[in-house]
């Protein structure tokens, strides 16, 4: 039995995808493990049981370079590739997805922008200082009338001078009430749409926090409210303009889900695995009854699917190869993939796996956000349509 149980984690590299990777992307990928392992696993059921964000972590996720780490270094980045960073994410959503979409937003949606849409001096006032977990950042794109449909926005700014004036609202947005600078996305007088850094303090600026909410329990997360904001306009985002720049961003985004899922997925086949050769019902272990065999089965395959799938596109998001469809097919199936495999390992452990004694069930409410954000798992499928057909079939 003990065998069978210290094998679980070769098991779930059922393909040998370590022999893909570099020594660099096993080195971070157990660095960042550890971590989670010392500092997150012990304390997350207890934070999420009290729907509360355990912001010490912070300064910890900062120490181990999770925050911005494919930018450059001079920036306070790692100068990693896209696989670390893949890698990264996995360990990180093993433990909890929550975390992870604190780390995606502060490096992929808000570091990300600054250093790809800004200006010198703006990379360096604020990368550094996110990259060391000094600030925390959000990504306002999501209003409370347009989610899928982004261009529709109503957030809007008009110049004054020096400086512009925001007015509008921005809803569901991770990170909001603690974060320290929020990238938003807002149209000008002319209709188009422009990044903008917000600071918290600015007269006007609100993040009013979202309570009850059933999922992410950990993870902060809120709206912002601009009501007449003084933004100056050395805070505009020089380097873009239209849906390009927000798109591009959520296509960062998207690209560490693909890989956070895989994690969430692998913690419930093997916490259902170490369950089943535990369990004994009927004289002898569950796992060795045929319908148990069929979902264990069924799970490691969709598993290392998904982790071909991830490592591919991990080796043309390093080459710049990439497309936005590729990046939606691989969010969408694996998100997909882990929900699935949430709902099948809580059956394996009956009623046990609706306790937090387990993380199976936490994991279950997590995915059922991350299925929806970033893009919705039907939405994915319209941007694989487009680009299959060729033909627009959002309006």
């Amino acid at each position: 039995m003990s065998t069978a149980i210290s094998t679980i984690a070769r098991q779930t590299d059922f393909y040998q995808l370590d022999d893909l990777l570099t020594e660099e992307h096993k080195m971070v990928r157990d660095a960042v493990q550890q971590m989670m392992n010392r500092d997150v696993r012990p304390i997350i059921e207890e934070y999420a049981q009290r729907a509360e964000f355990p912001a010490h972590l912070i300064k910890k996720f900062a120490e181990i370079g999770v925050f911005g780490p494919t930018l450059p270094v001079e920036y306070g980045g790692g100068g990693l590739d896209y696989i670390s960073y893949g890698l990264m994410t996995q360990e990180i959503e093993r433990c909890d997805s929550g975390m992870r979409s604190t780390v995606s937003v502060q490096s992929s949606l808000v570091m990300w922008p600054i250093y790809a849409y800004g200006s010198e001096e703006q990379r360096m006032k604020y990368l550094p200082k996110l990259a060391s977990g000094e600030m925390i950042g959000c990504f306002g794109l999501t209003e409370p009338n347009h989610g899928s449909n982004p261009a529709g926005m109503l957030t809007s700014f008009k110049d004054a001078g020096d400086h512009v004036v925001l007015n509008g609202s921005k809803l569901w947005i991770t990170n909001s009430p603690v974060a320290d600078i929020a990238v938003v996305w807002a149209k000008n007088e002319q209709g188009r749409i422009q990044g903008l850094v917000v600071e918290r303090g600015m007269e006007g600026f609100t993040t009013p926090e979202i309570h009850n909410k059933w999922s992410l329990r950990a993870s902060v997360t809120g709206e912002l409210v601009f009501d007449n904001v003084k933004v100056p306009k050395a805070n505009i985002l020089p380097n873009v303009e239209g849906l390009r720049g927000p798109l591009g961003c959520l296509d960062n985004a998207r690209y560490g889900i693909a890989w956070g899922a895989i994690g969430a997925a692998i913690d419930c086949y093997e916490t259902a695995l170490r369950y089943a050769l535990e369990r004994e019902q009927f004289g002898k272990p569950i796992a060795g009854f045929q319908l148990q065999q069929k979902k264990l089965s069924e799970m490691l395959t969709e598993i290392t699917k998904a982790q071909l799938l991830a490592w591919r596109l991990g080796t043309l998001k390093n080459d710049g190869k990439a497309t936005t469809a590729q990046i939606s097919m691989a969010k969408r199936n694996n998100v997909d993939m882990a929900l699935h495999i949430a709902r099948e390992s809580r059956q394996m452990l009956g009623g046990m796996g609706i306790t937090g004694d387990y993380p199976i069930m936490r994991h279950m409410m997590n995915l059922e956000s991350v299925i929806t954000y970033e893009g919705t798992h039907d939405i994915h499928l319209l941007i694989l349509g487009h680009e299959i057909t060729g033909l627009q079939a959002f309006k």
